[in-house]
């Protein structure tokens, strides 16, 4: 049943990522081709609760997408047990959410917030 739970999980994530993945590429074209400096993004994004949201559910999505695709990459190479596997599934996921949760965090108050 776990093996169930975490396929429908990835699977859900990789449906909630497709249009963050689309969205993100966009604002990134449109923000090189204005010109635009490091310093005017962060000047748009800091403050804002839209971009809050949209990178906090990106960073959420792609935590445990990539989670638990690095738990299946683990038990197929390392053939580990199903211990050793939830640990690395659960520091993977912690590992990639506070990562990701300082930079939406930056980005969107700013250094020192």
């Amino acid at each position: 049943m776990l093996d169930l739970r975490l396929y429908m999980a990835q699977r859900i994530t990789a449906m909630l990522m497709a249009p963050f993945v689309l969205v993100h590429l966009g604002v990134m074209i449109y923000a090189i081709q204005g010109g635009l400096s490091a310093a005017e993004i962060l000047g748009r994004t800091q403050g804002s609760v839209l971009w809050f949201l949209f990178y906090g559910g990106f960073v959420i999505a792609v935590a445990i997408h990539a989670s638990i695709g690095l738990r299946v990459i683990a038990h197929e190479l390392l053939g580990l047990g199903q211990r050793a596997l939830d640990a690395v599934m659960w520091g993977a996921g912690a590992l990639l959410l506070t990562l990701g949760g300082w930079s939406v965090l930056a980005v969107t108050l700013g250094p020192g917030q």
